[in-house]
């Protein structure tokens, strides 16, 4: 049998609130296969995007284990978690978080600049991910310049730039 991609394992979130603390995660754990499609629901404050910026490693745990094709995850410094969510990891937010300064090209293009690819090679994939999401007329616009749609899915193609092994999406 296949190993799970990513691994959660008795993962615990609480915030301070007052004098004591708010328990938002009490307990989870979870594999997730490469191919999966998993959908998380809940009512609103239940945790369910506490929970997705744990497993995409945007925030850490008050306790439990996170592996990803067996490293785990908690070990590692903030540097090395950057670069490895740049890498292997994609995301799709509610809202778009579009740099407004950034045409959609340059959007697309930033994580690859960020793992190091020349601006020529950043800029021939993200072409292909705008064009393929039916937006190369649009390359040039700033995000203010361009429908909700428009900035969701130049968001998917941010998200799809660097060929993550897994992409998380909160209500986008």
């Amino acid at each position: 049998m296949n190993s799970p991609l990513l691994q959660a394992r008795n993962i615990y979130k609480s915030y301070p609130q007052g004098a004591g603390e708010l328990e938002i995660l009490k307990g989870i754990s979870l594999d997730i296969y490469a191919g999966d499609a998993l959908c998380i629901v809940g009512a609103s404050g239940a945790g369910k995007s506490t929970l997705l910026h744990i497993l995409g490693t945007l925030d850490r745990p008050k306790s439990g284990s996170l592996f990803f094709e067996h490293s785990d995850l908690l070990s590692y410094s903030d540097e090395n978690m950057a670069t490895f969510r740049n890498r292997s990891m994609g995301f799709v937010f509610q809202f778009h978080h579009l740099l407004s300064e950034f045409t959609a090209l340059e959007n697309v293009m930033l994580p690859r600049r960020i793992a190091g690819e020349s601006v020529r090679q950043a800029r021939a994939h993200a072409e292909e991910l705008l064009s393929l999401l039916s937006l190369s007329h649009r390359k040039s616009h700033f995000p203010s310049e361009m429908s909700g749609g428009e900035l969701q899915r130049v968001a998917i193609a941010r998200a799809l730039v660097c060929a993550p092994k897994i992409l998380f999406a909160d209500e986008p």
